[in-house]
């Protein structure tokens, strides 16, 4: 028995990144799909209810659709967390059941919560009770022996009644010993045809793939088999991947982007955008991000164009300078003519 999802799975989203899918990731990521569903970086519950708070769960408005990942294996932690979530303003929080790292691994969650299935029903139980948004968990194949189909779908039947309102599977399993944490987000195989055979054996559970998805049309074969597909590092190296995201997925009237414009003319409005926003950021007193980090995620947003090498460069050098970030963009695309 489970209980039934609180909101159907949105189609699309981009996965969860550590120093990837900051704010400002976020923000640029909007100017290219409004409807794609957006993750912050795994916020430990520790530093949420110690540390300094409204840095970790700054976000803008415009931002939504927004799931705050949360790592951790206390139930009552969790659900103070999902609490503060839901009082935030955001539209779901995720658990965090698939990350390898050494620091994480220390503190007795991310992937190596997968043996303890009770654990994690205990902690979806917690936070489900707390909130009314959808709570879901992002998991793995497995981990080091533990890594059979059967393990993974025994893993689900555990945290099923608990009510999570969607299993996201990250198509590799991972290994806590001997391998990096980039190092299994490429080398354990990817095992697509296990994830589409749990939503085959488990047809009422929405399921969620994750894993070396990097295009459109991938994201479409793979909604054959599964509800919906979250894009990881492909939405960070090729962020405008998703400029059709939102009426090709989402029943959108338009995009974001003209699709009329050529790739660099497409480009160049994020860009501008993007500086509009670090010039606001830069004048508000309350504010005092790291505002470099716009910058930098802006640097693959040329890949696969001829001339993306020397975007980079200009961008790189331009930084050194250590002007106004809004400044410095519009610099570099005065230098980066096309």
């Amino acid at each position: 028995m489970s209980l039934s999802p609180r909101a159907p799975a949105p189609p699309l989203s981009v996965a969860p990144m550590m120093d990837r899918t900051d704010r400002h990731y976020r923000r640029m990521m909007r100017c290219i799909t409004k409807h794609t569903l957006l993750y912050t970086e795994m916020v430990t519950t520790g530093a949420i209810l110690h540390g300094p708070r409204d840095r970790e769960l700054a976000y803008d408005p415009v931002e939504h659709p927004i799931a705050l990942q949360l790592g951790g294996d206390d139930p009552e932690a969790l659900r103070q967390c999902a609490r503060i979530a839901e009082d935030r303003g955001y539209d779901e929080v995720n658990l965090n059941v698939g990350c390898p790292s050494s620091r994480v691994q220390a503190g007795c969650f991310g992937v190596s919560l997968m043996g303890r299935p009770m654990r994690v029903a205990e902690a979806v139980v917690a936070m489900r009770e707390e909130v009314s948004i959808p709570v879901t968990v992002k998991h793995r194949i497995g981990f080091d022996d533990l890594d059979r189909y059967e393990d993974m779908l025994n893993f689900v039947d555990v945290v099923t009644p608990s009510g999570s309102d969607r299993f996201t599977v990250h198509a590799r399993k991972a290994w806590l010993k001997g391998l990096s944490p980039k190092e299994n987000r490429n080398i354990p195989p990817l095992r697509y045809a296990e994830v589409w055979r749990l939503k085959q054996e488990r047809p009422h559970l929405p399921i969620e793939i994750n894993g070396g998805i990097k295009t459109l049309d991938q994201v479409a074969d793979h909604l054959e088999h599964v509800d919906a597909v979250m894009i990881g590092r492909g939405a960070y190296d090729h962020p405008m991947v998703f400029a059709q995201a939102d009426t090709r997925f989402f029943a959108a009237n338009r995009d974001p982007i003209d699709p009329t414009l050529d790739p660099y003319a497409a480009r160049r409005t994020v860009v501008l955008q993007m500086a509009d926003y670090a010039d606001a950021l830069a004048a508000d007193p309350n504010d005092h991000g790291h505002h470099n980090a716009i910058a930098r995620h802006l640097l693959t947003l040329y890949a696969g164009l001829p001339g993306a090498r020397k975007w980079r460069r200009v961008v790189t050098e331009s930084l050194a300078k250590r002007m106004p970030v809004g400044d410095l963009l519009r610099a570099a695309l005065a230098v980066f003519v096309r």
